[in-house]
C-alpha cells in the first residue's frame, strides 16, 4: 500500500511541475482601479483550486455539523418515544392463585 501511495504522490508532483512548465506565461490581472498584478497563468490556476478546495472542505464542515445536529434531535426523540412508552405500557398481571 505504501508503495501505491508513493507512486500516486510521484505522479501528482509529475503532474505539477509539467503543468507548471507549460504554463508559465504571464497574465494581468486587472480590476478596476487597483494595481495591475502580473500573475503565472499556472499560479492563477493553483489559486482557483485552491479557492474551490477550501470552499468546498466549508461546505462539507457546515453539512456535517447540520447532520449532527438533525442526529442529535432524532436520537432526543427517540430516548422520549421508548419513555413515553414505558409510562404507559401496562402493568403485568398477576394471578393470586397461581401464586400461593
Amino acid at each position: 500500500m505504501r508503495i501505491i501511495y508513493l507512486i500516486l504522490i510521484i505522479v501528482f508532483a509529475f503532474f505539477i511541475v509539467s503543468f507548471s512548465q507549460l504554463n508559465s506565461q504571464v497574465i494581468i490581472i486587472k480590476y478596476y482601479y487597483i494595481k495591475d498584478i502580473k500573475v503565472p497563468l499556472y499560479m492563477l490556476s493553483f489559486a482557483a483550486l485552491l479557492a474551490g478546495v477550501i470552499i468546498t472542505g466549508f461546505y462539507g464542515v457546515v453539512e456535517r455539523f447540520r447532520l449532527h445536529r438533525t442526529i442529535s434531535r432524532l436520537n432526543k426523540t427517540i430516548r422520549d418515544l421508548h419513555k413515553e412508552l414505558r409510562t404507559n405500557e401496562p402493568q403485568p398481571v398477576v394471578d393470586k392463585q397461581t401464586m400461593s
